[in-house]
């Protein structure tokens, strides 16, 4: 069923990425009608760009993490009343003509979280991503399958279609690149419904930091795996429960 496009809020989060984002929202505003930009306490020339932009900016004050920012994207999609939220990044690894899927994966109607993945099926001119990525990308999701019988190809993909309804009672409290596995353990203890799509693999700076400590593959898969663990615990119950349905 075709879905009015002003129920769908496309967000995009930011960091110094004033070289990407005149041209980044230029395309995607010729396929969402609504964007918000978050910028995450950018210190180059993005705040000056985004106010040259037809779009709503959330500025932090400082730095404060990827996870923070879709917590903010989603919070003020729900307090807006928007039906979906689509999020996507903006250094040019994911293609605003990518978006037409989301939404055509909306209207289908058959999920809750709409996750691409750049690993579900191969593209012409795909990227070689860097071996620790990929490694990592593979045993989150191995584990993910494993402890909560998730099956997704990408773990870590930003380029995602949240069902606002749906993710209204979720509860979290991870700013970082952790982000996505607490918001994994949550989505399946919830009964949420999740399937992926196919996105284009695209890696224009494989040497790009994750800031800290974390720019250490073994750091950084710790640190996943710590996030994960911890809230596996807390959803205990509710698994145990999803399990038994």
């Amino acid at each position: 069923m075709p879905i009015d496009r002003s129920g769908i809020l496309l967000a995009i989060p930011v960091y110094n990425e004033a070289r990407h984002i005149e041209s980044v929202i230029g395309e995607v505003a010729t396929c969402a009608r609504d964007i918000l930009v978050i910028d995450d306490g950018s210190t180059d020339d993005t705040p000056k760009l985004l106010a040259q932009q037809n779009v709503e900016v959330i500025r932090h004050a400082e730095n404060r993490g990827y996870g923070r920012s879709i917590r903010d994207m989603l919070r003020w999609a729900d307090f807006d009343g928007y039906e979906w939220l689509i999020t996507m990044d903006c250094d040019e690894q994911h293609e605003p003509e990518a978006i037409p899927d989301f939404i055509e994966a909306i209207e289908a109607d058959d999920a809750d979280v709409i996750s691409g993945s750049r690993y579900l099926r191969s593209h012409d001119g795909d990227d070689d991503p860097p071996v620790d990525r990929r490694e990592i990308n593979r045993r989150i999701s191995r584990e993910l399958e494993e402890r909560l019988d998730l099956r997704v190809t990408d773990a870590f993909c930003g380029f995602k279609a949240y069902r606002i309804e749906a993710c209204r009672d979720l509860r979290f409290d991870v700013n970082g690149y952790e982000f996505p596995m607490q918001f994994w353990v949550q989505a399946v203890a919830a009964g949420l419904r999740i399937k992926e799509i196919p996105v284009r693999l695209i890696y224009n700076d494989p040497t790009r930091s994750f800031g800290g400590p974390l720019d250490d593959s073994s750091n950084r898969l710790e640190s996943y795996l710590s996030v994960m663990h911890l809230e596996l615990s807390r959803c205990a119950e509710k698994l145990s429960l999803q399990s038994r349905e």
